[in-house]
């Protein structure tokens, strides 16, 4: 699954209840695996839906003293001008492109598959998104960011995922990925992309976590953008 570490475990899987014509992958956050996640999206599942949590591989990660733990990619820092690395997000990307090619060859074609993710892994969802050539049904950006945000054109991209729709979900009480990192990369993204397709949802009192009520907002968006086709 990951180019970097070929010992990363297979992704926790939550299969369709019937045969599957949609797929959501979801991304992780650093320090976590997929299990937590898989548990999360049973609990709001659709029965031609199969979601897919992957687990980041392991590495040291420098903001936490060169620790090692399953991180997407390595972080530096957590300021808005922190240096970012550029290597390891594009080679992060490009192992969830190959899930989604996987998927694509299980015949769920990309445009019935949605990237989601949390904090880094959302981070690595908006990335690899905006810079695919895989045409996808929408993204899950949970309290996170956009990456390497630099690297990306002045103005609307010219991709195929320009009209693509976007969830974008940020507590307001958020102590690690503040609101703020939130509301500069909808700000970002509805510059890069028809802003119509862009939501962003906020949940007063909540930390870096996830609620009830953000879930039933992910739910919402899986059903409307992935509906049974038979």
């Amino acid at each position: 699954m990951c180019g970097n570490n070929m010992s990363a475990p297979l992704p926790a899987i939550v299969p369709a209840a019937r045969k599957a014509t949609a797929a959501v992958i979801f991304l992780h956050g650093l320090g976590d695996t997929g299990h937590g996640w898989s548990e999360a999206l049973a609990g709001i599942k659709s029965p031609h839906v199969k979601y897919i949590c992957p687990h980041a591989p392991v590495m040291p990660v420098s903001l936490n003293m060169n620790m090692s733990m399953p991180s997407w990619f390595d972080i530096i820092g957590l300021s808005p001008d922190s240096q970012e690395d550029e290597a390891g997000i594009k080679q992060a990307a490009e192992s969830v492109k190959a899930l989604i090619d996987q998927e694509v060859r299980n015949g769920i074609p990309s445009n019935r598959i949605i990237l989601g993710g949390f904090s880094q892994g959302g981070a690595l969802s908006l990335y690899t998104a905006l810079t695919t050539h895989q045409k996808l049904a929408g993204v899950i950006a949970l309290s996170c960011w956009l990456p390497l945000r630099a690297s990306f054109p002045q103005g609307p991209i010219s991709g195929v995922n320009k009209d693509i729709a976007v969830l974008q979900c940020h507590g307001d009480c958020d102590p690690l990925v503040p609101l703020m990192f939130g509301s500069l990369t909808v700000e970002k993204l509805k510059s890069m992309i028809n802003p119509a397709n862009v939501t962003f949802k906020t949940y007063s009192g909540l930390m870096h976590s996830s609620s009830l009520e953000e879930m039933m907002d992910v739910k919402q968006f899986i059903d409307k953008h992935l509906p049974p086709v038979d």
